[in-house]
């Protein structure tokens, strides 16, 4: 099997389509001789941040000596970035070599796997083949239910619950709290939680649906019922934090002079949750020093979370595509930008709530170049730049995300103002390659 063919198979129409539940996952992985069963996992889940956190801790252990593994969703550029091990995606040559020998026993199934319980199976096997000492997995779309939540109590070191904002609502719930309930699920028996969601969201407004210390509630719940040590992230350790389009630099507690080279203003409190991780690590035994936190803390990468894809003109990209991430990088454009408005490129999923997300936008930006993201799901984009042009901005719609990036380039330069690509990550690889497209035509 080549890279090309096992891509193919991984994407092909018959593994399409989410369907909540552990019996496939658990089925394949018996099939498989169970390669979780000799790893050891530090499982993130909820809303917002999981990716930053996941990649930081990562990062951190990497810096550590460990040899660590990275399970996350989705991909922004190429599908390889979905398990690294040590930073490296996984290799072409590897994926389709893993790819072939777990495609048999996907098939021989009489009810066969989704797409993310088939991929996750082969991060499995990957993983367990190069023997991680740890792996950071990412769950997908809520936690109770989700494939990742095969692994069992004596392979988790410790799990982790970032946030919770209102999102995939359809199936996980109507309310913060019924969210908080699935995301809860992945607390296993005696396995210490750690819940970086009981402060107020970054930017959060005061009519903001989610109530972080009723989510505690139910997450505290859960994790007594489970005796398994509960503990949250410390974000009031913060101090002297400094932040900046090319990342921050704070102390938290007796860590002095940290730097993360990621921007927006929540990825302190991110990293926040990180130190918490880390905490728990250390008394389990994991030997991380200060020395390591400061390394792995700046050598972290995660892109398109108010990344800069451009200087001049500025344009920048992040991944905010629900009403809390949406008030995260608006919090972020008004620390950066103050009262100076900007431009938006933006398309979103016709599920969330792109309306309450335009007239948050409408705060921070004049204008609105919006694009229909390559989603089956996606809004169409003159319909989004309608909704735009009622809350006041100057709007288009593109058939094209280049088309989109190159008006929005123009405008900018003519202007003088940022652009902020925000709403889907699924365009970030399209926008990257237009903006580097536009630069090469200028020089």
């Amino acid at each position: 099997m080549t890279y090309t063919e096992a891509l193919e198979y991984i994407h092909s129409v018959c593994w399409k389509g989410s369907r909540p539940g552990l019996s496939r996952i658990t089925e394949l992985c018996e099939k498989l001789g169970n390669p979780q069963k000799g790893l050891r996992f530090i499982h993130v889940a909820g809303t917002n941040g999981k990716g930053s956190t996941s990649a930081m801790t990562a990062a951190v252990l990497r810096a550590a000596g460990y040899k660590v593994g990275l399970y996350t969703s989705p991909f922004i550029v190429r599908f390889n970035e979905r398990m690294q091990i040590d930073g490296q995606d996984i290799p072409d040559a590897e994926l389709a070599s893993v790819t072939e020998y777990v495609k048999p026993f996907a098939e021989s199934m009489e009810d066969l796997p989704t797409e993310f319980e088939l991929i996750t199976a082969i991060a499995f096997v990957y993983f367990a083949g190069h023997k991680c000492d740890y792996v950071v997995l990412e769950a997908g779309m809520g936690g109770r239910l989700d494939s990742t939540n095969i692994i069992e109590a004596e392979n988790v070191a410790v799990s982790v619950i970032t946030g919770i904002a209102m999102d995939h609502t359809a199936f996980l719930g109507d309310t913060a709290e019924k969210i908080a309930a699935e995301k809860a699920g992945i607390i296993k028996a005696g396995v210490p939680v750690i819940f970086g969601g009981a402060h107020t969201p970054v930017g959060a407004k005061e009519d903001c649906e989610v109530n972080p210390v009723s989510c505690a509630a139910v997450i505290r719940a859960k994790a007594e019922e489970m005796h398994a040590p509960y503990s949250e992230s410390h974000p009031e350790m913060l101090e002297n934090v400094k932040t900046n389009l090319f990342g921050a630099d704070f102390d938290f507690g007796t860590y002095k002079g940290l730097h993360i080279p990621l921007a927006g203003i929540y990825q302190p409190y991110n990293a926040a949750t990180v130190l918490e991780i880390l905490s728990v690590l250390q008394k389990q035994g994991a030997e991380v020093t200060e020395k390591a936190v400061k390394e792995g803390f700046a050598a972290v990468k995660w892109p398109g979370r108010f990344e800069i894809l451009s200087k001049e003109p500025l344009v920048i990209s992040d991944g905010g595509h629900n009403p809390e991430g949406i008030d995260a990088a608006i919090a972020s454009v008004k620390e950066y930008f103050g009262e100076e408005k900007i431009q938006l490129l933006s398309g979103v999923m016709a599920d969330k709530d792109y309306a309450h997300m335009a007239h948050r936008m409408s705060e921070v930006a004049c204008r609105a170049f919006t694009v229909r993201p390559d989603n089956s799901r996606a809004l169409a984009a003159d319909e989004y730049a309608k909704v735009f042009s009622g809350e006041g901005l100057v709007s288009a719609g593109f058939a094209t995300v280049k088309d989109a990036v190159f008006a929005a380039m123009d405008a900018g330069k003519e202007s003088g103002r940022a652009t902020l690509c925000l709403g889907s990550l699924y365009m970030y690889g399209e926008v990257k390659s237009a903006v580097e497209e536009y630069i090469k035509m200028q020089n």
